[in-house]
């Protein structure tokens, strides 16, 4: 199966620019140490995939859902979006025998993933790392038969933009799974963005133990804050601080969910109106099933 081609990345200015180096730092520093995945184990405990190393909540459970969720073929192509170091995509592509194409903001989180491949894959042929963002991904229309995206799209600038062009990077009866933090009482506005890009909603996975992970991750770094600052840096260190700082107070009563989206197969007799969801039996529901805007989604 030949990889699309995708088109120039732009040159960034601006927030994206100090975002993108925000994120350079952090995978930098990241590699020179040991620490920060030392302490991702500590707070994930059992279900800590150490082979994945992902800066993210994507444990041992969230592995086999989307394995599940995404029911891809083998030699189908997978794209994992904002994909850092590369580990959840690369482990998905092997679990599932399909090609992969990678993006994310940092180059250096890109030139890591490609020195990856070689552990997951055996070889280049079956993945690609490039630099995009969710809002420009550079991909061919209709190209992705599953896109994942793991505590990302809540730091999209642009939540509605990035949704509508993953859609539009999704096949028709592709799927696209991907985490949200959601917060009582704020503005819905998921919907609204899963029905402009063309998408319906076909499940809704419930997180529980995500919040008390987050919780347990972010006083081991305070509780680290002078190593964090002597082993990866001070910029980095504080970064990873503030975030602790800025996070923690908002955990309690947040909801972590796990959505599958999928496009609908452009057939004559596809039932109109309504979500996959709402036919499907033993899906879970709270508030009506009304998802609610998103909190800031730790890194």
């Amino acid at each position: 199966m030949n990889h699309p081609t995708p088109a120039p990345t732009p040159a960034r200015s601006g927030p994206d620019a100090v975002r993108s180096a925000q994120y350079d730092a952090f995978h930098t520093a990241r590699a020179r140490s040991t620490l920060v995945g030392r302490l991702y184990a500590e707070a994930m405990g059992e279900d800590y995939p150490a082979e994945v190393a992902a800066s993210s909540s994507c444990d041992w459970p969230l592995l086999g859902l989307m394995t599940a969720r995404l029911r891809l073929r083998p030699g189908e192509l997978l794209v994992d979006a904002a994909c850092g170091a590369g580990g959840v995509g690369l482990w998905l592509a092997r679990a599932l025998a399909v090609h992969l194409d990678g993006f994310d903001l940092s180059s250096v989180a890109i030139a890591q993933a490609t020195a990856r491949r070689g552990h997951f894959l055996g070889g280049a042929d079956r993945a690609v790392f490039r630099v995009a963002e969710l809002q420009n991904t550079g991909l061919p229309d209709a190209c992705a038969h599953g896109i994942v995206c793991v505590d990302a799209l809540g730091r999209a600038a642009d939540r509605g933009a990035a949704m509508r062009e993953l859609g539009r990077v999704l096949a028709p009866g592709g799927r696209l799974v991907v985490t949200r933090a959601l917060r009582r009482g704020a503005q819905p506005a998921w919907h609204e963005h899963v029905a402009a890009a063309g998408l319906v909603q076909e499940y809704v996975d419930e997180r529980p133990g995500e919040p008390a992970m987050w919780a347990r991750l972010y006083r081991l770094w305070t509780a680290h804050a002078d190593q964090l600052r002597r082993e990866l840096g001070e910029a980095p260190a504080e970064a990873m601080l503030r975030e602790a700082q800025q996070v923690l107070p908002t955990l309690p009563g947040r909801r972590a969910v796990v959505l599958t989206l999928r496009r609908p197969a452009a057939t004559p007799d596809a039932p109109a109106g309504g979500s996959v969801a709402d036919r499907m039996p033993g899906l879970a529901r709270q508030s009506g099933d009304r998802l609610e805007s998103s909190e800031e989604t730790p890194q």
